[in-house]
């Protein structure tokens, strides 16, 4: 896709959702973290479901440390890989509070040192929290690249390097998220609504579907 293309795609999206929003459920920093790393293989749904109580049980690192591993788990059962989950909320917030004083990191270094962030994670949360423009590669994002013509990669790491050059710093802060609702809604992975697209003759996808 040619930087003309590249610049009105976003713009269209700009247009229509001017400020968008990601739809993981959090009151601060932290439960933002927290509900990231639950949503590994899951959906936002399913985790939407489990947070609020856990939420309001321990919104801080000290109140999920005093919480403790197995009534962390309690809460977040009806989420995939609840065990593994749980083990690694009680760990980061353990380690959020001895050496980073109960704050979430604003470095994406430090925060991919945290039980069961990777660099994905890491740039949700510098981005959702902390106003950076980053972008996190997931599954929707990583389609949606490929498939338009966007900005190619074999891997989310090459998608994400891609994306860096491509996207126009205007765009950047909510880039990620125009990709993951376009995703989400439109241009969905088995037959997407190509009737519905609105950066539909800016795609460069060859299967269009008539609906």
């Amino acid at each position: 896709m040619n930087k003309k293309n590249v610049h009105e795609f976003f713009s269209r999206l700009q247009k229509q959702n001017p400020e968008p929003k990601g739809e993981l459920e959090h009151t601060n920093p932290f439960t933002l973290l927290v509900a990231v790393v639950l949503s590994a293989q899951a959906t936002d749904k399913g985790v939407n479901k489990a947070t609020p109580a856990l939420f309001e049980a321990a919104d801080t690192p000290k109140k999920m440390v005093a919480l403790g591993e197995e009534k962390i788990r309690d809460y977040i059962k009806t989420i995939g890989l609840f065990n593994t989950k749980a083990k690694n909320v009680y760990a980061l917030s353990k380690i959020l509070v001895e050496e980073h004083n109960s704050t979430v990191p604003d470095d994406r270094d430090a925060l991919v040192k945290l039980p069961g962030v990777g660099r994905k994670t890491a740039n949700v949360v510098l981005n959702m929290a902390f106003g950076q423009k980053t972008m996190a590669v997931d599954t929707h994002i990583f389609r949606i690249s490929n498939r338009t013509g966007l900005a190619p990669g074999k891997t989310p790491d090459k998608v994400e390097q891609a994306l860096e050059k491509v996207v126009p710093d205007e765009f950047m802060l909510h880039a990620h998220h125009w990709l993951i609702l376009h995703g989400r809604y439109i241009c969905v992975a088995r037959k997407p609504k190509c009737g519905e697209c609105i950066v539909r003759d800016l795609c460069a996808f060859k299967e269009k579907t008539a609906a």
